[in-house]
């Protein structure tokens, strides 16, 4: 609404009163924005959409362990990714943004049979901002000059791509080697990277959720999308060989326009930057075996 992208919006969800609140509370703005028709509807609304975006999981439970709230979200997705499909056009671009983003964006790709590029994960691009962040506090520089990638899981295995992180062009490491005060040395990566992993949660123990930026993100993606900008985001999308990885959803720099995910982008980066890579596919695709998909 804000980013002023589309021209209807309807919201889904099985909190029928809380969402038709939600709408009220956005309709009363729309004097501020461009048109947009915001309704609170059923999944027979989603016909003829361009983007389906899924927001919609269980919560982790005190206690729970991660491949029991797999298990739950999964059962979700299931019923979600049904009803969708009685609706749905096969060139509609389903984004997934709920988590575990990887292995539910897999999930939505198995359970629709949608074209693979059809099919996107916001995956790191909420992180890749993350870091950004971090290093712009670091270096003292505008963080829309810093140039950076989160690439693999969303999640603990993610990696920092330090080889191509570079601040206006100059690599991290000259940059910093002729700028007094603000070397970024191995041990800084190492603490700038477990900052940006550990920021959700931070945010989610001090108030119980993430809210904006990964609204902000997942704006971004759809202004790619709808604007078919051929943007280069690090979306969650599935992998064919690529850097010798197949048949999982992965963040790496790709190429995203009004055909979705339309590809990935092989940059080089280092070797151990690869081998983190891999090891972070290994973990989801565990993960996805022990759910049984």
């Amino acid at each position: 609404m804000l980013g002023e992208l589309v021209s209807e919006i309807v919201l889904v969800d099985i909190q029928i009163e809380k969402t038709e609140g939600e709408v009220m509370d956005m309709n009363h703005g729309v004097s501020f924005v461009a048109p947009v028709k915001i309704t609170a509807g059923t999944y027979s609304d989603a016909k003829g959409s361009d983007m389906v975006i899924i927001t919609a999981g269980a919560s982790q439970k005190k206690g729970e362990k991660r491949i029991d709230l797999l298990k739950r979200n999964t059962a979700i997705f299931k019923s979600i990714v049904d009803e969708l499909m009685k609706y749905c056009r096969d060139d509609t671009i389903i984004l997934v943004v709920t988590n575990p983003v990887d292995i539910m964006a897999y999930i939505t790709y198995k359970l629709s049979g949608f074209s693979k590029n059809h099919i996107i994960g916001s995956g790191t691009v909420l992180d890749t901002s993350r870091l950004k962040y971090m290093i712009s506090e670091h270096t003292n520089i505008d963080a829309r000059n810093v140039h950076t990638y989160i690439i693999g899981e969303h999640g603990d295995t993610e990696v920092a791509a330090w080889s191509v992180t570079n601040i206006a062009g100059v690599s991290i490491d000259d940059y910093c080697s002729i700028c007094k005060g603000c070397e970024v040395q191995n041990i800084e990566k190492n603490k700038l990277l477990q900052m940006t992993k550990d920021s959700a949660y931070e945010i989610i123990e001090r108030k119980g959720a993430t809210y904006y930026a990964v609204a902000l993100a997942v704006r971004r993606i759809v202004e790619c999308i709808i604007g078919n900008e051929n943007s280069i985001l690090t979306v969650s999308s599935l992998f064919n060989g690529q850097y010798g990885i197949d048949d999982v959803f992965l963040s790496v720099p790709t190429l995203v326009n009004a055909k979705g995910a339309d590809r990935i982008l092989e940059v080089p980066f280092s070797d151990k930057e690869i081998s983190d890579l891999k090891k972070s596919a290994s973990t989801i695709k565990g993960l996805i075996r022990d759910i049984g998909f």
